[in-house]
Parts: structure tokens; C-alpha cells; sequence
């Protein structure tokens, strides 16, 4: 696919990404946003998505970002990083009015919701996938940037195993722009306010070993997030050093989002598919990394996990 081929017959474009946006989403939606306003500056280009984090600050075009749907009719609807269309909320509205709509992707959830569907199950992340469908010799710096943090944060800075030779490559091609990578790596992933670290320590503190060490959870609850003044936003960077325990192949990190409610992600390093169980609750993610909203108890929410972790090696 070539997205300027996509979308030479439209006038306008509406872009989106999945809820609570995260680095690849940040990245590829204002990637693409970027790039059209560099290469097709006589198209009329929104970006729609929930606000985002001030980590991003630095992306070009951020300050653009519609947070409320608008009843207007686009030639062409992009959704990027998204599996489904409900994860696209609240602007399901202007993906159903568009004359056509375009989904690019890597879950291997991805349920081919859109009229044209890119999915790359075995890319790094959505911003290689996008960066597949630019034109290289267009690709200025501010889409550089973009491109280039989403791959960092999809991949954990190079770590995860879906990185692969073709990802640094492309890389390289970004840093190769100008791009101020260290900064982008330091400021976007890596860098915790003063309450980020108090409540990582106490969900490090109060995390659980089960299945003989090979998994561990921690939860964190709505009292304890208001105690501490933070959002799910401000949780993200809990799940990767839980990961990081010795021994340990699944994480799982729980945080309280209402009444018998959690948002769960999950990790695992070589042998656990947890995107087959974040299905099973309804959610969706990669072969080493998923999420979903669980209904029931932390222990509840659990035991069903570690349940299906079992089912996982006795298949094996």
C-alpha cells in the first residue's frame, strides 16, 4: 500500500487511534497527520484521539489533536494501532460516516474492521508498518520523529522480540533525518515524575510470585490512585519492571477503573501467548504483550489468568 495512492481522490481525512493513546499510537497518528500535511497540504486532516500524554509534547502536530468527535462526513477515515472499532471510542461516529475507511495495524487480534485493512501481525509495531506506506524520500524530520517513538515504545527500546532487523533499519533511516533519539528515548519512555516512582515502589513492593516463580501481579486500587493523585496514564512504566523479575515469564499489572472493574496488562517473555488470553476476557494485544478490562476481583481476575498460563504449558 501506498497512502498517498489511498487517498488521491479525497478531499478530506480523518485520523484516529485506540483509547488511552500510547507511544505507537502517538506515533503513527500524528506520523501520518505529518506526513499528509507535508505531501498533501491542499487536504483537509484531522486527528482525533482522547488526550494525550505530556510526554509527547515534543510531536510535531500534538497541539492539532481533536478530543471531541465532530459530525462531519470524511472521504476517508484512518484508524491506526486500533484491533477493533470499539476500541476507537468516542469516535466510532466518524468512522461509520466515512465514505471509506482504512485500518493499519500489527495485532494479531485484528478482527479486519475497516474497508481496507493493513495488518502486519509480525511488525515491531504500527509505525514500521505505516513508514512501509510513505514515500522514504518524503519523509521529513517531524515524521521522523514520530515514526521513530513509536517504534522505541512498541519495542521497549529495541528489547522485545518483535524487534527485528528491518526495525532497525528503519530506525537508523529516522535518526538519519536529525532526530534528537536520545531525548525521545530519555523524555517519552524512560522518564518518571517524583509520584510515578512512589507508586511504582509500592506496586513493586506489594507484587505477588505465583506458579512456582515463573509469574508475578500487582494491582493498584482507585483509593490508592487518588491517594497518589495519578491516572491509568501515569501507570504505564509498572508493568515493564515487573516484567523484568528474575525467573519470571508472565507479569501482570492491575489497576482499579471502578466497581469490581480492572485494566490488566500483561507481559511475558518467550513462552506465554498472552494475546490468546487477553481474547478470552474480550481484549486483545500481541503474542508478548495484551491487555484487557476484567470484571470481578483482583484474586478472581487472577486465578482465571494463571488458570489459562497453566492450560499454555500443558499444551506444550
Amino acid at each position: 500500500m501506498n497512502i498517498l495512492d489511498e487517498l488521491k481522490d479525497a478531499a478530506s481525512v480523518g485520523i484516529t487511534g485506540h483509547v488511552r493513546p500510547d507511544g505507537d499510537c502517538m506515533g503513527s497518528t500524528l506520523g501520518l497527520y505529518n506526513y499528509l500535511k507535508d505531501n498533501r497540504p491542499d487536504l483537509k486532516t484531522d486527528v482525533f484521539l482522547e488526550e494525550p500524554g505530556k510526554e509527547f509534547s515534543y510531536l510535531t502536530g500534538i497541539e492539532n489533536i481533536k478530543n471531541v468527535p465532530e459530525n462531519t462526513q470524511y472521504d476517508v477515515f484512518v484508524v491506526l494501532d486500533c484491533s477493533s472499532k470499539d476500541r476507537i471510542e468516542p469516535f466510532v461516529q466518524c468512522f461509520d460516516n466515512a465514505k471509506k475507511t482504512i485500518c493499519i495495524d500489527h495485532h494479531v487480534s485484528n478482527s479486519d474492521f475497516a474497508d481496507v485493512n493493513l495488518v502486519r501481525p509480525d511488525a515491531s509495531s504500527t509505525c514500521e508498518v505505516l513508514y512501509d506506506t510513505f514515500d522514504e524520500d518524503k519523509v521529513q524530520k517531524d515524521v521522523a520523529e514520530c515514526i521513530y517513538t513509536g517504534i522505541i515504545h512498541d519495542t521497549g527500546v529495541f528489547k522485545y522480540s518483535s524487534t527485528s532487523a528491518k526495525t532497525m533499519t528503519i530506525a537508523g533511516k529516522m535518526m538519519e533525518k536529525g532526530i534528537a533519539y536520545s531525548d525521545i528515548i530519555d523524555n517519552s519512555f524512560y522518564k518518571k515524575t517524583y509520584v510515578q516512582n512512589q507508586i511504582l515502589g509500592r506496586a513493586l513492593l506489594e507484587s505477588v510470585l505465583f506458579y512456582d516463580g515463573k509469574c508475578i501481579f500487582s494491582n493498584v486500587t482507585k483509593d490508592e490512585m487518588d491517594f497518589y493523585g495519578v491516572t491509568g496514564k501515569e501507570l504505564g512504566g509498572i508493568i515493564e519492571q515487573l516484567r523484568l523479575t528474575d525467573g519470571v515469564e508472565v507479569a501482570i499489572f492491575l489497576y482499579e477503573t471502578g466497581e469490581n472493574e480492572h485494566k490488566v496488562s500483561m507481559r511475558s517473555k518467550k513462552t506465554i501467548d498472552v494475546s490468546r488470553i487477553a481474547v478470552e476476557f474480550g481484549g486483545g494485544g500481541h503474542v508478548r504483550a495484551a491487555g484487557f478490562t476484567g470484571k470481578g476481583s483482583v484474586y478472581s481476575i487472577i486465578n482465571k489468568i494463571g488458570e489459562m498460563i497453566e492450560q499454555q504449558y500443558c499444551n506444550e
